[in-house]
């Protein structure tokens, strides 16, 4: 097995502005930044040697007939000009590392970050503004390094020039050294105007980004209610305002682009003709003025690379800011005791979040148990030591009631509880305040959720979403079993999840490698394979969140009866409005604007409950009494 080659790390970025981001990554590599800086002064100082080189073969070679001088000169232009051609190779192999580990350092901060902030990210931050700033602006952002290397060479050689040509003649050096900051007040307002158009443009196609991400995973249920034309009208009007919107960018560009080749070439027309009449009286001979034409077009690489690099700098900044942004998203406050963001100073420090896989079973945290039925299992990997436990209230020995003041929902340990919800987004909020991904004043067993240790709620307490995420890997690492887990305990899990079919429909079973969110599979299958994970942990108090919305009637009911039984004595919440799956549970309770207005069995709740009925029925309330 080769050795592990260990990953550096990236650094804690400063997130205060756009510019101190920028100035961050040029920090993180000064060596390699000095010496792209010297490479580009020199390559930039060396392209006006050579129109020295020409200038002094005319009039000591070609002007006086010395045959032998003009071979020296045209050797020395020879030799210039292999030395130039090394110094812009190693000049662009220095500069291509630059920006690449400027690209690399802020994906793997970005990474790192988003890796931390967890469940707030998707209530702050949409999907399409994430990708569209882990793509295209870490590259925009990137690009801005440049500047480190030819940047720093361009004004290098404009001072440079300015005084070769003041030693031929001061009225040149004046005209170049006024000439070149009118460039710059020519193109400084296009160049403001196009950063307020990209910034305008990087919202809009983060938004839209979001759109059709949202379109795709929902392409399914969109045909089948109908949908697919609707939605597909209304992201073609957005994308139509995008395109309206990118045509405003690129008019910008184009004049910045026509600035940057028709201001310079101006500005050589204007040095060569007042040198051609000062040729013309004699105030300078014909090699010096063959150097002024080759010293002002040599100041056109220059002034080219400040005018790219303005223009890199306006993109890089706007890029940056919307990474510093998203930098500067934190968790909410749900550390507790003993949990705090690594990384920072203490007074910049915040509780840290749940990860995005702590709602999921792949996370390295299996739940351990504090029932006296499960006491035996406290000391395996993943459970969290009564030595070791972060001060704060002591959880509950064993299972206890969960309440939730918001909704006023309490569930009971050891039942299985069923809660049907009016809105989706009521059902996901409750879910993350039992599982403690957000504030709020949920107690267990008397003991407010918040000031537990995170580890020990972690631990015993497991959400599991409908589409939590499906790592790549064999099926085994999917349920998230160790190599200590014999298959009778997760053929358990399969059986209740009804997924045993799927194991045996693949090639090598469970050692059978699945893609990332293994889209091999349907949507039923991996629907319940994450059903199966959940089980499979065994969780002190388990919430399910609607985990047979993509399963037939017959496997559903099946599931039903075998997670009541599975599950028996053990604290499980089934949010959902399936009535096959609400009349198993022990107790229903009905959460109808933000509120419980109603608790009891199924039966009873349909029968006395009109709003009830209505949400559990889908239009037959025959069909389920």
């Amino acid at each position: 097995m080769p050795p592990q080659i260990p990953h550096p790390d990236p650094g804690t970025p400063d997130t205060r502005g756009p510019m101190r981001y920028l100035w961050w990554l040029v920090r993180c590599q000064p060596w390699r930044v000095l010496r792209g800086s010297l490479l580009g002064t020199a390559w930039m100082i060396g392209l006006s040697a050579r129109p020295y080189l020409i200038a002094r073969a005319v009039d000591d070679g070609l002007r006086t007939g010395d045959t032998r001088a003009l071979a020296l000169w045209v050797a020395a232009i020879v030799v210039a000009g292999v030395g130039l051609s090394y110094l812009g190779i190693m000049r662009h192999r220095t500069m291509t590392f630059i920006r690449e580990d400027a690209k690399a350092r802020s994906a793997e901060v970005l990474l790192r970050h988003l890796s931390r902030i967890g469940a707030v990210l998707p209530r702050r931050v949409g999907a399409g503004e994430v990708s569209t700033i882990g793509g295209s602006d870490i590259d925009w952002t990137a690009q801005v390094l440049t500047l480190t290397g030819p940047g720093v060479g361009a004004v290098v050689a404009y001072g440079v020039i300015a005084v070769v040509l003041w030693s031929i003649s001061p009225m040149l050096a004046l005209c170049v050294l006024v000439g070149v900051p009118v460039v710059g007040l020519v193109v400084g307002p296009l160049l403001r105007r196009l950063e307020r158009a990209e910034s305008v443009y990087r919202r809009q196609q983060g938004a839209l980004t979001a759109r059709s991400g949202d379109i795709v995973a929902g392409l399914r249920v969109l045909a089948g209610v109908g949908g697919r034309d609707l939605f597909a009208r209304r992201y073609a009007a957005r994308s139509q305002e995008l395109r309206a919107e990118g045509y405003r960018v690129g008019a910008v560009n184009s004049w910045i682009d026509a600035a940057t080749v028709a201001i310079p070439g101006l500005f050589l027309a204007a040095v060569v003709w007042l040198t051609a009449r000062m040729a013309v009286t004699g105030d300078v001979t014909i090699g010096e003025l063959v150097a002024v034409y080759g010293y002002v077009a040599t100041l056109i690489v220059p002034v080219w690379f400040l005018l790219e690099g303005s223009h890199q700098l306006i993109r890089g900044r706007v890029a940056a800011r919307r990474i510093a942004d998203l930098l500067n998203v934190t968790p909410d406050d749900v550390g507790g005791p003993g949990r705090r963001w690594p990384d920072q100073t203490p007074e910049a420090r915040r509780p840290e979040a749940r990860q995005p896989e702590a709602r999921q079973p792949e996370a390295r945290q299996p739940e351990a148990h504090r029932s006296e039925a499960h006491r035996s299992e406290a000391g395996r990997p993943g459970s969290v030591p009564e030595a070791r436990r972060p001060p704060g209230p002591a959880a509950p020995d064993g299972p206890a009631d969960l309440h939730d003041p918001v909704t006023g929902l309490t569930v009971r340990a050891g039942w299985l509880t069923g809660v049907a919800v009016d809105d989706p987004a009521t059902a996901v909020a409750l879910a993350d305040r039992l599982g403690r991904y957000v504030v709020s004043g949920v107690t267990w067993g008397g003991v407010p959720l918040r000031d537990v240790a995170l580890d020990e709620v972690r631990a015993r307490i497991l959400v599991a979403d409908h589409d939590s995420y499906l790592f790549a890997g064999t099926l085994r690492d999917i349920l998230g079993a160790g190599a200590d887990d014999d298959d009778e305990r997760i053929g358990a899990a399969l059986r209740t999840a009804s997924a045993q079919d799927v194991v045996d429909a693949l090639p090598a079973g469970l050692d059978t490698p699945i893609g990332a969110r293994a889209r091999t599979l349907s949507g039923g299958q991996r629907q319940r394979l994450r059903l199966a994970r959940a089980l499979h942990r065994e969780p002190e108090a388990l919430i399910l969140i609607d985990p047979t919305s993509a399963v037939d009637a017959h496997t559903e009911a099946r599931i039903a009866e075998r997670l009541r039984t599975a599950r028996a004595g053990r604290t499980t919440v089934l949010i959902a409005t399936s009535p096959l799956l609400l009349g198993r549970a022990d107790l229903v309770a009905h959460v109808s604007a933000g509120r419980v207005t109603g608790t009891g069995s199924h039966t009873d709740l349909f029968d006395s409950d009109p709003a009830y009925r209505h949400l559990v029925a889908r239009g037959s309330e025959e069909a389920y009494r």
